[in-house]
């Protein structure tokens, strides 16, 4: 696969410092943005590869390994979906989106774990509801949710 012309990390690294400057950000966002502007750069240290025969040297630099980072997490994104798939049974699928309102979802940030239960209680009810009410399906159904704390455009959107 080719590399992206420009990634999130060079973004972060021209302008991120100026932007945290002029935002107030939660603590957890201002690492994961040093976290992801660092990432393999010699901040991080790395290792020296090389062959006396060819006179070739390579520098292979450490990874953030945060689980936000788009180059940390790629290859174990794609191993995830890889194995989420093996587990498939050959039947009808379908992807639910639960998304919660602006408001609530301020009230999330600074009480993640009581909302996110909520949210979560709630979602397992009503497709178990749903599923089981003879004029929609009339069955027992099986599902699996996970939570999703930013959007595409890396602002706080909490949907499961």
């Amino acid at each position: 696969m080719p590399q992206p012309a420009l990634e999130l990390a060079d973004i972060f690294r021209q302008h991120g410092p100026a932007y945290r400057q002029t935002h107030r950000l939660p603590l957890d966002q201002h690492r994961l943005m040093q976290a992801i502007e660092a990432c393999r750069t010699p901040v991080l240290g790395g290792v020296v590869e090389w062959c006396d025969r060819g006179q070739y040297t390579h520098t292979f630099y450490r990874s953030c390994r945060n689980r936000h980072c788009p180059k940390c997490q790629g290859i174990a994104r794609a191993k995830w979906l890889e194995q989420r798939t093996a587990e498939l049974l050959p039947v009808e699928y379908f992807h639910v989106v639960f998304t919660l309102p602006e408001e609530i979802a301020r009230i999330a940030f600074y009480n993640k774990e009581a909302i996110y239960d909520l949210l979560f209680r709630n979602v397992s009810e009503t497709l178990l509801t749903i599923a089981r009410d003879p004029k929609h399906l009339g069955a027992e159904i099986g599902f699996f949710a996970v939570l999703h704390t930013w959007g595409q455009t890396l602002q706080q959107n909490p949907h499961s």
